[in-house]
């Protein structure tokens, strides 16, 4: 499993830019957890990380959009340092539904 961070800019100056930004939004929390308003922080595998850019990149409009991709790979923990409020999940840890 890797750490992928994945932020986006989508423009939002019409309807099918908002649709495009809501699906964004919704392709990234099927694969991960939103750590802030346009990033997500997500634990994948190579497959699942080809199904995530692949349909990121098919909603994206790269005239109108920014897609980032940061590869954080499997040692991320030692590389990210929180401060303040907004819980974020513990990949490792249990998930209770």
């Amino acid at each position: 499993m890797m750490m992928v961070v994945v932020s986006y800019d989508v423009a939002t100056g019409d309807g099918e830019g908002r649709r495009r930004l809501r699906k964004v939004a919704k392709e990234c929390q099927n694969f991960g957890q939103r750590v802030q308003n346009s990033v997500f922080e997500c634990v994948v595998d190579a497959a699942q990380w080809a199904s995530l850019r692949h349909g990121l990149l098919a909603i994206a409009k790269p005239e109108e959009d920014s897609l980032r991709f940061y590869f954080l790979g499997s040692g991320w923990k030692a590389h990210v340092e929180h401060h303040g409020t907004k819980k974020i999940r513990d990949f490792d840890e249990a998930l209770l539904v």
